[in-house]
């Protein structure tokens, strides 16, 4: 605390010397004129490239965000860097100028704050960035963060032979967050990147995706376990005997994390696809992550299905090889129908359906037919198999109407939907029950 109070009062005595002295308002003027250089370039760095000015919205390339925020920060950046070659001329000639150390620490302070409002999109780490790394920022530009250091090392507890002092938790906190924040924006952003590839199909988006999650994830824990002071060299030399037992525990994980790559590999899943699960649950794949895959349903669920299921139980992948797809309507009609005719009927009403595929140029074995099925009890069992692009089902309920096209154009012409009838007979009607 001593030293904190010397320092400050020294600081004190050299603003009031500063200020009577002429070389300081130069001084002033010069900083000045930097920082007017500096937006002055800016400005034509900007109107001279479109990617730094040219506002971008949600649909555009993340390079093209990332270099309209960089045009934000550029004249902060480049004062900056006139203030810092201005510094080292000072130094190189042999004068210790406070003002100049005072507006390079304002310099820093200012493009950081710029930073932090045009790279940070999430209130909380803003907030933490203002409240937290600025101040920190300011006293290591002022020098006065080392002595702050010290401080805080001397207020320390010991528990058995472990050490635990308040700079090492604040160090391991401060550093922990900022590495999951840097961790988190930079798979956001490699993988916003990595899916604008059209070069690449689908599939390879996604396994270069899972993988460039799964390295950073690796980073990011490495660094942290390195700001903790755990020696990595150290943890080797454990970690493959603790490998086997975690191995064991976690092979569900493992499976699952396998089988996504391999899904992703030899490309039977993409992103689309509609699928139909050994359980009987359909859905349309919306996401590939490391241990499951999303399914969305027609009624909005989620489902969280483990890779592993599609690996080792039947799949039906409805959109795997062409969109069309061949579906069936079934009904009945009395004995006494004239069935030649009902088809043709039928077939015509069908093949109006705008979804449906019909006409000319549509192949024969693709245009609604109808058949007989089977003799019923109560009459003929008919169905008509049509063909439409996509599912039946959702947006595409084309089964819905087809049944009701079905029952109108029997109702035109007069044919009724036979109901099941049983006929009773009388075998003795001379026979009487006892009692």
């Amino acid at each position: 605390m001593n030293h904190l109070s010397e320092t400050f009062n020294e600081l004190s005595r050299i603003i009031v010397t500063a200020l009577n002295e002429p070389q300081t308002y130069i001084q002033f003027v010069v900083v000045a004129s930097l920082y007017s250089l500096a937006y002055v370039i800016a400005l034509y760095i900007k109107r001279n490239i479109s990617a730094l000015h040219l506002k971008s919205d949600e649909n555009s390339h993340p390079l093209r965000k990332l270099a309209f925020n960089i045009g934000i920060i550029l004249a902060p950046l480049l004062g900056l860097f006139f203030i810092k070659i201005a510094y080292q001329v000072v130094m190189t000639l042999g004068y210790d100028s406070w003002f100049i150390r005072f507006i390079l620490a304002v310099a820093v302070l200012l493009f950081f704050y710029s930073a932090i409002t045009t790279f940070v999109t999430s209130p909380f780490a803003a907030h933490l960035f203002k409240w937290i790394g600025l101040p920190i920022l300011f006293l290591h530009v002022v020098e006065l963060l080392n002595p702050l250091i010290l401080i805080l090392k001397d207020i320390s507890i010991e528990a058995g032979n472990v050490n635990i002092s308040a700079y090492g938790f604040l160090r391991v906190l401060i550093f922990g967050l900022l590495l999951f924040w840097l961790g988190r924006v930079s798979n956001n952003f490699g993988k916003a990147i990595i899916k604008k590839q059209l070069a690449l199909d689908v599939p390879t988006r996604e396994v270069f995706t899972k993988l460039f999650e799964v390295s950073l994830f690796c980073i990011i824990v490495l660094l942290l376990l390195n700001v903790m002071g755990i020696n990595l060299t150290t943890l080797a030399v454990f970690g493959g005997a603790l490998g086997v037992g975690i191995g064991l525990g976690l092979q569900s994980i493992a499976s699952n994390f396998v089988s996504g790559i391999i899904i992703l590999l030899d490309k039977s899943l993409t992103i689309g696809d509609y699928v139909e699960l050994d359980n009987g649950q359909t859905g349309f794949v919306r996401e590939f992550r490391m241990r499951y895959t999303v399914l969305e349903t027609y009624d909005g669920k989620d489902l969280l299905v483990p890779n592993e299921m599609f690996i080792s139980d039947l799949l039906v992948n409805w959109s795997h090889k062409d969109p069309k797809q061949r579906y069936k309507v079934e009904f009945s009609v009395p004995y006494a129908t004239d069935v030649r005719a009902m088809v043709e009927y039928i077939k015509e009403a069908v093949a109006e359906h705008p979804q449906v595929l019909s006409g000319d140029e549509v192949a024969l074995e693709e245009r609604p037919d109808c058949e007989i099925e089977s003799f019923g009890d109560s009459g003929i069992n008919m169905f008509v198999e049509f063909w439409m692009i996509g599912i039946d089902d959702g947006k595409n309920r084309v089964g819905g109407d087809l049944m009701l096209i079905i029952f109108e154009t029997l109702r035109k012409h007069n044919i009724e939907i036979p109901f099941p009838q049983r006929e009773v007979r009388i075998l003795n009607p001379e026979h009487k029950p006892a009692g």
